[in-house]
């Protein structure tokens, strides 16, 4: 019944395509587009391509927050994020967070998860590109940007706790909590410029964790 109810409001999200080209992916939209592939059975013998093109940096919550769907290089339809789009034996659906791509996958009738393959050009297509490349050299920057989040979650606990434990009520019950690290102005610009690029590194690979990154996001 909720997968019912879900579908039913991914279905009211979507509007119908105006058939316009796909635009070609350039270098100055590395910052900002992201557009990703799916080859489906055409039910002919041949294949159907589809296309997801998203702005990231949207804000998901507002009504102007939208991702396209292409066919064969032609705008097949739109909808407001989260994107549920049907397509041939299931849905791709599409998800941002507050780094990047949370979600761009094609799920099955049977549930099954693929993820989309990113346009070579762009930033989720070069990181995969690095990734095959270099799979030492990858490896390591992901256990780096995890690790700066898991950093910037303990520290962020700590200056939450020590906060709370300063309430008299608070501290009477469970004892006054000192944070064993209070970074200078300087500190938190560094931790915060640290965390984003972290959270933006897994976004290009489409990690998410609600606890690390949807903390950090």
């Amino acid at each position: 019944m909720f997968e019912e109810m879900r579908s039913r409001r991914a279905a009211r999200r979507l509007t119908p395509g105006d058939g316009r080209p796909l635009k070609r992916f350039r270098w100055w939209q590395l910052p900002y587009r992201s557009l990703f592939y799916l080859r489906l059975p055409d039910g002919g013998g041949g294949q159907a391509v589809y296309a997801v093109d998203v702005k990231r940096g949207q804000d998901q919550t507002s009504s102007e927050a939208k991702a396209d769907l292409y066919l064969d290089g032609r705008h097949h339809a739109r909808s407001r994020l989260p994107a549920a789009f049907p397509v041939p034996g299931g849905t791709v659906e599409v998800r941002l967070s507050g780094f990047g791509l949370r979600r761009c996958h094609y799920v099955t009738a049977k549930g099954t998860e693929h993820l989309l393959v990113p346009d070579a050009a762009s930033a989720e297509g070069r990181r995969a590109h690095l990734d095959r490349a270099h799979p030492v050299l990858s490896r390591g920057i992901g256990t780096v940007s995890l690790t700066a989040l898991v950093v910037a979650l303990v520290m962020l606990v700590a200056q939450l706790a020590e906060k709370i434990t300063e309430v008299a009520v608070v501290a009477e019950r469970v004892g006054a909590f000192t944070s064993p690290v209070h970074p200078s102005f300087w500190g938190n610009v560094v931790l915060t410029a640290v965390t984003l690029a972290a959270g933006t590194e897994r976004a290009l690979r489409l990690r998410y964790s609600r606890l690390l990154d949807g903390t950090a996001g």
